[in-house]
């Protein structure tokens, strides 16, 4: 049984990071999901690779979706959420922005962001 992400199974699980594709695509994945985090990352950035594997882990394991968006690819988007620096994590719970971290955080804090909106 093959479903996609647009089957309308609100709050289908996705099990590794979805690539964000322009703000209406971000508008898209915050509107179908509960819990999103957004990982705004740019391939040259040292930290942003260290948290990938930490967030394709985080992917798997909780009930939130993390989507990536590449600051160089999607500038406007980056700059419609103030982001100064990267990696800048945005947290989304019922379609409403509820947290912004700049930098990289550990697995155990990322975790607890997550599962503290998906409870």
């Amino acid at each position: 049984m093959a479903t996609d992400s647009h089957s309308g199974s609100d709050g289908a699980a996705v099990d590794e990071p979805l690539s964000v594709d322009g703000s209406d695509h971000l508008d898209e994945i915050v509107d179908e999901y509960d819990v999103v985090l957004v990982d705004f990352y740019a391939d040259w950035c040292g930290p942003c690779k260290m948290l990938e594997p930490v967030l394709e882990r985080l992917a798997g394991e909780t009930d939130g979706v993390i989507a990536k968006v590449d600051v160089d690819a999607n500038q406007q988007l980056a700059g419609a959420y103030g982001v100064r620096g990267v990696p800048t994590l945005v947290l989304f719970a019922d379609g409403e922005q509820v947290e912004q971290h700049t930098g990289a955080l550990p697995a155990d804090r990322l975790r607890d962001l997550i599962e503290g909106y998906t409870e």
